[in-house]
């Protein structure tokens, strides 16, 4: 995160000089980037509309993105076939067709299921399963018991000759 603006898109080059170049920074929150399968596009989720959406920004040049996100959206992950994208919006699990020619666009969100799982997910290779973890079902405590001198109660129960 930068001290002033947030969190921002770095790139490292995998050969030569490896310091990191800023990809994408603004004074939004700019998180979760994404490779498309044929590497010319990053799929990513931002902050700038006051809540997170999800974008997807050419990688060779700074042409503007595209929200494809409508009503809120984050952690997205391409199809193989990079010809949809799959994000999360709280319980939702959404998915929008992306056309790559003759410009970037993206059709509408459509709702694939809901439930409770965490956020962090993946798409199987051939694009037909999720992998998730399902979030934990976390019940208040309603009642706390506590023994006192539970060895002493352990030996009446269990006597040890």
């Amino acid at each position: 995160a930068h001290p002033s603006r947030g969190w921002d898109i770095l790139m490292h080059s995998m050969d030569g000089e490896r310091e990191p170049r800023e990809f994408l920074a603004t004074e939004f929150n700019e998180n979760h980037p994404r490779f498309s399968p044929d590497g010319h596009w990053v799929a990513y989720d931002s902050d700038e509309t006051g809540q997170r959406e999800v974008y997807v920004k050419p990688y060779a040049d700074s042409r503007a993105s595209v929200r494809v996100s409508t009503e809120g959206g984050y952690f997205p992950v391409w199809a193989p076939s990079g010809r949809e994208l799959f994000y999360r919006d709280g319980p939702r699990m959404m998915a929008v067709a992306i056309a790559t020619e003759p410009a970037l666009s993206a059709g509408p969100p459509r709702l694939l299921f809901e439930g409770s799982y965490l956020s962090r997910y993946d798409i199987s290779p051939d694009g037909e399963r999720f992998l998730m973890i399902r979030e934990p079902k976390t019940e208040p405590i309603t009642q706390l018991n506590v023994v006192f001198n539970w060895f002493a109660e352990l030996n009446r129960l269990v006597p040890v000759d």
